[in-house]
């Protein structure tokens, strides 16, 4: 199942604000090759993976990687985001990105909850570094 949300995405070059569709059928969370540019350095892999889709015996191709920063609910996360050309949607947030966080999907209200310990240890953090 699937839950569509605006957020904000960072990286190195600079911020915008995308819809992202949280699916928890799709393993790695992945952004749209037109949009990365804008937000981030890429990072070649130095063996491009083959990734299986939904259309039996269709595969995409995976050259490269970032790592991005997005907010929810002003809540920093981050993880790395295979950069993937032609896809539907502007960014997917995969399952190993919402078992990292910790979130959970809200089928009835169409949101994501957030593991509010993965948000107090966040807020410890930044409270130290400042």
């Amino acid at each position: 199942m699937i839950i569509r949300l605006p957020l904000r995405f960072e990286g190195s070059r600079g911020e915008k604000h995308l819809y992202a569709l949280f699916d928890s059928g799709v393993t790695y969370s992945c952004i749209h090759e037109s949009i990365v540019n804008d937000l981030e350095v890429l990072t070649p892999l130095f063996t491009p993976m083959r990734l299986a889709t939904a259309s039996s015996g269709s595969f995409l191709e995976i050259r490269n990687t970032c790592r991005l920063d997005f907010y929810y609910e002003d809540v920093r996360l981050s993880d790395e985001f295979m950069v993937v050309p032609d896809i539907s949607e502007e960014v997917i947030i995969g399952a190993t990105t919402m078992q990292k966080w910790k979130l959970k999907l809200d089928f009835e209200r169409d949101t994501v909850i957030i593991d509010p310990k993965v948000a107090k240890l966040i807020l410890i953090n930044l409270i130290r570094t400042d």
